[in-house]
């Protein structure tokens, strides 16, 4: 009788499947660096990380065209670098849930080196959602908690601009020139964070800083 029991249970666990402890969506192709006719490239193709990469190996998934980021630290970094650019999201984060979008980053293990356009809306964090992250801190919560916001970075030679739903809480310059090139990243920050973001698209722009504001003044005409 023991020994039936024992083999009984033995078949059950192989028959069992072997799940990961953390799911993570296809890493896939870079989709191809072709903007359209307003000058903006998508960065996902809705269905694979596309070709981004995490040092720091996370849970990131692709769900209905969303990219989502939960479980340990991690920073995901898009496949090319960037120097003058315009990098928009829609972004959503639970309760207590805290990201970021990186751009001129080292791809690099830890804590990027680059700017970071906080995510950021009820944590213990005193930096919120619009600040460049330790450049210019932004401490009123402007979104509340599992709401979708777009979060649109220009960053043109020393000078950057962070748009919250259309409206700029961050106009900087970091004399110092502390990050001149690199890549997008985007943070899942820690254990229990959730984060998503969709419709996230990047503006390659000029190096010729003249040429890259004439560019996106055209989108935007209230920056000076």
């Amino acid at each position: 009788m023991k020994k039936t029991y024992v083999s009984l249970l033995l078949l059950i666990a192989l028959a069992t499947p072997v799940l990961p402890l953390a799911a993570q969506t296809e890493p896939g192709k870079p989709l191809p660096d072709k903007p359209n006719r307003q000058g903006w490239s998508q960065l996902f193709d809705g269905k694979t990380l596309s070709g981004w990469t995490a040092p720091d190996p996370g849970r990131w998934e692709v769900k209905d065209g969303v990219v989502i980021g939960q479980g340990p630290t991690s920073h995901l970094f898009s496949p090319r670098t960037y120097t003058n650019l315009e990098f928009k999201s829609e972004v959503s984060l639970n309760h207590s849930g805290n990201s970021g979008m990186y751009i001129r980053a080292a791809l690099d293990k830890g804590w990027p080196k680059g700017y970071e356009a906080q995510c950021e809306n009820s944590s213990p964090d005193p930096q919120k959602t619009g600040s460049l992250y330790n450049f210019h801190k932004v401490t009123e919560q402007l979104i509340q908690d599992d709401t979708w916001w777009t979060q649109h970075v220009i960053a043109i030679g020393n000078r950057f601009i962070i748009k919250i739903n259309g409206k700029i809480v961050t106009d900087f310059v970091d004399h110092k020139n502390t990050y001149i090139s690199g890549h997008l990243a985007l943070q899942q920050h820690n254990d229990g964070s959730v984060v998503m973001f969709r419709n996230t698209v990047v503006k390659r722009l000029p190096d010729d800083e003249k040429a890259a504001w004439a560019i996106a003044k055209r989108d935007m005409p209230d920056i000076k």
